[in-house]
């Protein structure tokens, strides 16, 4: 039975959730390595664990290695090693070179992570994507804004879900922007006018084996800057039909430029007014913001067990789209703690037979301060259209109250 071991920084309930899918799963013994204690997990989930190892920084690839190492020579050799996070796909990939590890190597994850890398690449292949490029100094970035001109996005090189991110109009928004980037360099981009969408791929030894988009409204940079927008994501019944064709041909080739073997990806892009493509980046791991439940709801399938076994045993069960299905996210505007939640009975009244997963914002939990908000109600239908107009519902009747 293969040895597994699964790293995460905390015990999120999305860390959670794949932990307890992991652990379930009757053909493999899984191991841990995190930096709470094993004793925060659900008592279910600690009997299910065949090892455990706690860490200062499971971001340090030493720290990482030192365990695993550990680990492998009290239960044998390491099958997989595996991250939901995209943090770590570098220190994972750099522990399974140490330790002979079988997966994506350091050079592939660098590719992933390292972002004007990717648009480096994809340029060489001549995939449609923003200018951009890396600076260091307010000056360089200065130079940058000249050439291509405000609106610009700044960004850590290797930011992940629009952290730190922001949009600026000017010269003076560029150096604070600047100065709220950690690290020593920033990321600059083109401002890409247009929707945008998710592309999420499970890839088999090089080869997509199933893929799902996603409509995001609106943009999330522009959910970022105004508080009272409460995010939707859409998730259409006719992912295979040719209006996106363009966007497939594109996204595979970006998968294999960037050398995509086996896992799963989440590229985002944009559809530019004119029809144009624009792929903004890819993250060589699973889709937070409950897109694994949106692709299990609208799939019927289990999309956080196909990519362990994807991962694993190098399997996948094709998969037939039955259903559009769309969170709409329940955010408070400001700060502070959740006071109250308004609107619920006549959202339950009207599309309540929709509802296939929910999460309400409690009474007393702080304020998440992202565009995720506090809370999620997804929905679902054959017909993409009812799914569309119910969730503008369910944002235009919901109010989470802060204070």
């Amino acid at each position: 039975m293969p040895f597994v071991l699964y790293v995460c920084p905390n015990f999120t309930s999305n860390a959670v959730r794949f932990i307890d899918t992991l652990s379930s799963l009757n053909d493999v013994r899984l191991g841990l390595v995190a930096q709470e204690s094993v004793m925060l997990l659900p008592p279910e989930i600690q009997m299910r664990l065949a090892a455990f190892r706690q860490v200062p920084d499971v971001f340090d690839t030493d720290m990482l290695t030192s365990a695993a190492d550990v680990l492998q020579r009290e239960n044998g050799p390491i099958h997989r090693l595996l991250a939901a996070v995209e943090g770590l796909q570098v220190p994972l990939a750099q522990t399974r070179a140490r330790l002979g590890v079988e997966g994506m190597d350091s050079e592939t994850a660098q590719n992933f992570r390292d972002k004007q890398r990717m648009k480096d690449l994809f340029r060489k292949a001549g995939l449609p994507c923003a200018r951009s490029q890396e600076v260091h100094t307010l000056k360089e970035a200065i130079r940058f804004s000249e050439a291509v001109g405000f609106p610009l996005v700044v960004k850590p090189p290797a930011g992940a879900g629009s952290l730190s991110t922001f949009q600026v109009g000017s010269p003076d928004e560029l150096a604070t922007a600047l100065a709220q980037i950690p690290e020593s360099s920033a990321l600059l981009e083109e401002f890409v006018t247009g929707a945008e969408h998710s592309f999420d791929t499970y890839s088999l030894d090089g080869k997509p084996v199933f893929h799902s988009i996603s409509h995001y409204y609106p943009n999330p940079l522009e959910a970022m800057r105004e508080s009272w927008i409460q995010w939707q994501v859409l998730l259409p019944r006719e992912v295979l039909a040719p209006v996106y064709d363009d966007i497939r041909e594109a996204a595979f080739k970006a998968l294999d430029c960037l050398g995509m073997r086996t896992g799963i990806s989440h590229m985002e892009w944009f559809r530019r007014p004119d029809g144009s493509l624009a792929i903004s980046e890819v993250a060589a791991r699973p889709p937070g913001a409950q897109f694994t439940t949106l692709m299990s709801r609208a799939f019927n399938f289990d999309a956080i067990g196909a990519w362990a076994r994807l991962m694993i045993f190098n399997e996948f069960t094709p998969q037939q789209q039955k259903y559009a299905v769309g969170a709409a996210y329940l955010r408070g505007q400001g700060k502070g703690r959740v006071q109250a939640v308004h609107g619920l009975e006549t959202v339950q009244r009207e599309v309540g037979h929709l509802i296939t997963d929910f999460k309400i914002p409690a009474i007393g939990q702080e304020a998440a301060g992202n565009y995720e908000g506090e809370g999620f109600i997804i929905l679902r239908h054959p017909e993409t259209e009812v799914v569309r107009q119910a969730l503008s519902r369910v944002v235009d009747v919901v109010r989470v109250r802060l204070g």
